[in-house]
């Protein structure tokens, strides 16, 4: 199958799913037979295109520089069917890739902060950000970068979403991740717990900022933070030993004990007894 533009033929190489409202494919140019893949967003409904040109001309409209570029490599019509080319990257789904007992909770805090930057520089409308962000379209790399995909079923557009509600399901994202450190005085977990329950993000910056004052960095971080963190992160193991020690120490006072009763001495103290019989040339002994 092929989809031609005004400048390029886009061969079909694989299929991701077919709909009513909109079919996805990946797709490379035609008669390459390497090179950059893509995605392919081909809208079979007639009210959905025009609905979403209307989204991106009003976030053309509202367009910011810090947003990043225009995801969409170029749009057109093929066959009474509009299509929307996008980039294509093969898929590390978080939801799969991501693994809580594989980091620390300070490479988790990391990734929460890579997924917001990916989120603010994405150039999406926050209509179809919205749609990434809630049909697992985050992908994590293993250097714990993170980038999107952009497999969306349209059938949830929603025109009236805004960047609240994209704010707010990155947030439940993050929290997500976040969860599997609760148990190590987590602060990000708890400051954005209380922040998504009350719905309080408004803006991605919001987000950024609360991540960014409630985890420091390890190398910015002072020592006695730094020995806090470390008390935290491994206090099962640091209790278990504590746990052995005085296990030791309570054997050893009840052997002595025991020793006392029955001989009525301990020999163990006869040790420092007897050191002090005797100072230099004089004896102490009576």
């Amino acid at each position: 199958m092929v989809y031609a533009s005004h400048k390029t033929q886009y061969l079909v190489v694989s299929t991701c799913f077919v709909s009513e409202i909109n079919d996805c494919y990946i797709a490379r140019e035609a008669g390459k037979e390497s090179g950059s893949l893509f995605t392919l967003l081909v809208i079979k409904h007639h009210e959905l295109v025009k609905e979403l040109l209307e989204i991106f001309r009003s976030s053309a409209v509202k367009w910011d520089e810090a947003r990043g570029e225009d995801p969409v490599i170029e749009s057109f019509t093929f066959e009474q069917k509009y299509v929307m080319v996008m980039p294509y990257r093969t898929e590390r789904p978080m939801s799969r890739f991501f693994v809580g007992e594989a980091f620390t909770l300070p490479q988790c805090e990391e990734i929460c902060t890579n997924v917001i930057l990916s989120c603010i520089t994405s150039g999406l409308p926050w209509q179809l950000l919205y749609l990434v962000l809630t049909q697992d379209g985050l992908n994590l790399t293993k250097d714990r970068s993170v980038y999107l995909s952009y497999k969306l079923d349209l059938k949830d557009l929603d025109p009236m979403r805004s960047e609240r509600d994209c704010a707010t399901a990155c947030a439940q994202i993050l929290l997500s991740v976040l969860a599997e450190k609760k148990d190590q005085k987590n602060i990000s977990y708890e400051l954005l717990s209380q922040k998504v329950k009350n719905r309080s993000y408004t803006r991605f910056m919001e987000l950024y900022r609360d991540i960014q004052i409630a985890s420091t960095p390890d190398a910015k971080r002072r020592w006695t933070t730094k020995i806090r963190s470390f008390f935290y992160r491994n206090a099962d193991q640091l209790f278990g030993v504590l746990f052995w020690i005085c296990l030791i120490l309570g054997i050893i006072a009840l052997a002595l004990l025991l020793t006392n009763l029955a001989v009525g001495d301990i020999p163990f103290l006869r040790i420092f007894y007897n050191s002090f019989k005797q100072i230099g040339t004089e004896s102490l002994a009576r």
